[in-house]
C-alpha cells in the first residue's frame, strides 16, 4: 500500500488544487437569432455561422420526424 513520504500541509494541498475549479463558458451571442452560443460553433437555434446558413435546421428536424415516423409504423 502506498504511503506518503512528507505530511503535506493543506495549505500547499488547496494550492495546488487551486487550478482544477471548473470555469464558467465563454458564450458569444448568435449574429442571426441573438441566442448565447458557444464561440467558433454553428448555432444549433437557426444553424447559422458567421453570417451565413451552415445547416438548414427546418429540413433536418422534418428528416428526423419523417424517420422517427417510418421507424413507430414498422
Amino acid at each position: 500500500m502506498a504511503v506518503p513520504r512528507h505530511h503535506m500541509a493543506k495549505g500547499k494541498q488547496k494550492r495546488r488544487r487551486s487550478h482544477l475549479a471548473l470555469k464558467p463558458k465563454k458564450l458569444v451571442k448568435c449574429s442571426h437569432c441573438g441566442r448565447e452560443i458557444l464561440p467558433h460553433v454553428v448555432c444549433r437555434h437557426c444553424g447559422y455561422y458567421k453570417g451565413g446558413e451552415v445547416v438548414n435546421v427546418l429540413a433536418k428536424a422534418l428528416r428526423k420526424k419523417e424517420k422517427k415516423q417510418h421507424s413507430a409504423a414498422k
